[in-house]
């Protein structure tokens, strides 16, 4: 089993002191927080205007709670140690619906593909808004969550790593994009000290990443990659790596991590999905954009899920869908949008960009480093 404790937002973690290390000193914001709202929306219009010319994906309603018995829910980690939200709804009712908050709508949104009646090639984007109660809460982690959750139809022809590196590059034009436009209308945004933001991005699988320091745990193997390569998109989260751990933990019943795809120097290479990560010059550390992969097929999916030893899940209506083809191939992923706005807005606390619920203790440390979050 993984071990979450080599995490910054790990159980094992019982003090801020690691926090207050990262958090820079003598900082000062470069955005009066009035004017970083401006700006903030202003690149939440031209990614969402982006995306849908880009990947041909349509804005839609999307649910902040969901059933319980649905199996609707994300469970984030394919251990389930991340819960959601659970509450009865429906006063009067002689039996309450078992409703759940959702922590993303990573399954409701491939379902929706039909609801929609997309066709390939066509998708749905959502401002998705969510709570998640098991974060540690620390400088880019909340409790509440907001993502560009997106979801593209495919056909089984698309299924492979060439599609999945052409979409992410078209997510990453999008967000570097708003990023050139931002600095533009905000001259202020324009400090010496912060690089400009990369162009390119740079594609690794998790294979070769642990090949490249194999004496080094997952965190900092991605920080000492980003030394070289500033925005990366690692491949493969989710399959066990020749270490015997995966790279992360993923859940076992969206992307797709368990398919062979390349083999490099005659090591067969693993998984359909990925993750965006950037370089922040402001706390200096590894910086994640979003998540996101090609879908699991039901062939894959049971093989996951009995490699997680979750095969009761294939009960619930969702995965009954999966295994009865009744919902489309697709593509999805989640961007975060507080940790998009943090890392082009060039702030040092993801309360600076979105208002949620802190620790006092955080509170302290950010006062006594100038760095004023919004409650």
């Amino acid at each position: 089993m993984y071990d979450k404790t080599t995490d910054l937002a790990g159980p094992g973690i019982s003090t801020y002191k690691k926090v207050k290390e990262i958090l820079p000193d003598n900082y000062s914001a470069l955005q009066s927080p009035l004017r970083r709202m401006k700006a903030l929306y202003m690149i939440k219009d031209y990614i969402e205007k982006g995306l849908a010319e880009a990947l041909n994906i349509q804005m839609v309603q999307v649910p902040l709670i969901v059933s319980k018995d649905s199996g609707v829910n994300d469970y984030l980690d394919r251990d389930g140690s991340r819960t959601p939200v659970d509450f009865p709804a429906g006063l009067g009712l002689k039996k309450r619906i078992e409703a759940q908050i959702v922590q993303a709508a990573t399954k409701w949104k491939r379902m929706a593909l039909a609801q929609f009646e997309c066709e390939v090639g066509q998708g749905i984007n959502t401002d998705m808004r969510a709570v998640r109660k098991d974060y540690f809460l620390d400088h880019d982690h909340s409790s509440y969550v907001d993502q560009w959750d997106w979801e593209k139809r495919i056909t089984e022809n698309d299924r492979n790593l060439e599609y999945l590196k052409e979409t992410v590059q078209k997510i990453w034009s999008v967000i570097h994009g708003a990023g050139v436009m931002v600095k533009k209308e905000f001259p202020e945004l324009n400090d010496p000290k912060y690089p400009d933001f990369p162009e390119k991005l740079k594609f690794l699988h998790a294979e070769e990443i642990l090949n490249m320091y194999p004496d080094l745990p997952r965190k900092e193997r991605e920080t000492r990659i980003l030394q070289d390569y500033p925005a990366v998109f690692i491949i493969g989260i989710g399959s066990v790596l020749k270490d015997g751990y995966p790279h992360e933990m993923r859940a076992a019943d969206y992307d797709d991590w368990i398919t062979p795809t390349i083999v490099k120097d005659g090591e067969q290479f693993y998984g359909l999905n990925g993750d965006i990560l950037v370089w922040n010059p402001v706390t200096k550390r590894r910086h994640e954009l979003t998540s996101m992969g090609i879908r699991v097929t039901k062939d894959s999916l049971k093989a996951q899920l009995e490699l997680t030893d979750q095969l009761d899940f294939l009960e619930l209506p969702y995965h009954q869908a999966i295994l009865n083809d009744e919902i489309p191939l697709s593509i999805g992923g989640g961007i975060g949008q507080a940790r998009t706005y943090m890392y082009l807005l060039r702030t040092a606390h993801l309360g600076e960009v979105t208002v949620s619920v802190w620790p006092d203790e955080l509170k302290k440390i950010c006062k006594e480093k100038n760095i004023h979050i919004l409650e």
